[in-house]
């Protein structure tokens, strides 16, 4: 039987923990603070990420992974006895992180390497990559594997609320007179997941009015279904993210294992503190 590698990127909101319990490699996303380079999950989490951010007064810019840091996971795969790699990526509407991987892939003639676009991100994409190791763990080959996570991009759902739009306003997505006056009246974005892209559906005021809305909206979404897997993903919110769960199982039945995980600095340098989410797979 052919040893599969499944490789993922860090903005799939994986920890490292998760990742070593299903054997999963993460290729990360990069932070760069004038000359200095952070690495996700490596030597910067949300927590310095935002800590830095507030002492210097600007943004850092961000990296997908490039196609070198594919190879190099590639190689190292095959290094470690892989025969064949199944990598998952984060949406390609939002980052080049699936163009860098296809690229990747290119330099291994004669190698098996799928590369799935995941047209999600945060644990949306990471169930997808959690899922296709479970498989292979039970016999799925690469194909069998490939067509599975491909399967259940259909069924991913996710909406989430941002505390702030401060960091959106410092990078230049949203005007700052807009953000100032959202910070005063408390108003609260809120987001869905379509068609690749993360959209603002809504706006409420107040933690209170945007905690219930988005315990109103994954409750509507999953009405009638059966919830397989379930994540919360926070912002330097973990208090939240327990609340959440606790007012998602008085109205939904989900799965006993609910994950609880940072958004990661790749994509929480755009959501700020306090962003607050849950990710869904159900049928």
């Amino acid at each position: 039987m052919s040893k599969i590698q499944v490789i993922t990127d860090s903005d799939s909101s994986i920890s490292p923990e998760l990742a070593a319990r299903y054997n999963i490699t993460l290729v990360p996303i990069t932070i760069q603070f004038g000359e200095e380079t952070f690495t996700t999950n490596i030597d910067i989490d949300d927590k310095l990420l935002f800590e830095k951010i507030d002492k210097l007064g600007k943004l850092p810019t961000t990296a997908a992974p490039s196609p070198a840091a594919f190879t190099a996971a590639f190689k190292e795969a095959f290094a470690s006895g892989a025969d064949e790699i199944l990598c998952v990526c984060v949406s390609s509407k939002v980052s080049c992180t699936y163009e860098s991987a296809l690229l990747a892939s290119r330099e291994f003639p004669g190698k098996s390497i799928r590369v799935v676009d995941s047209l999600f991100m945060t644990m949306g994409q990471g169930f997808l990559a959690v899922a296709a190791a479970e498989a292979i763990s039970t016999g799925a080959n690469l194909e069998e594997a490939a067509r599975l996570t491909e399967s259940m991009i259909p069924h991913l759902c996710t909406f989430a609320s941002f505390a702030t739009l401060k960091y959106l306003a410092m990078s230049g997505r949203v005007g700052k007179f807009v953000a100032g006056m959202a910070g005063v009246l408390d108003i609260r974005p809120l987001l869905t997941m379509k068609e690749g892209t993360l959209q603002m559906i809504e706006r409420v005021r107040t933690r209170k009015a945007a905690m219930d809305r988005l315990v109103k909206l994954i409750s509507d979404s999953q009405s009638g279904k059966t919830i397989e897997r379930a994540a919360i993903y926070h912002v330097n919110n973990l208090g939240d993210a327990k609340i959440l769960e606790t007012e998602l199982r008085e109205k939904l039945k989900l799965p006993d294992q609910v994950y609880i995980l940072e958004f990661t600095p790749g994509l929480s340098v755009h959501a700020g503190p306090g962003m607050i989410g849950a990710v869904f797979y159900s049928k």
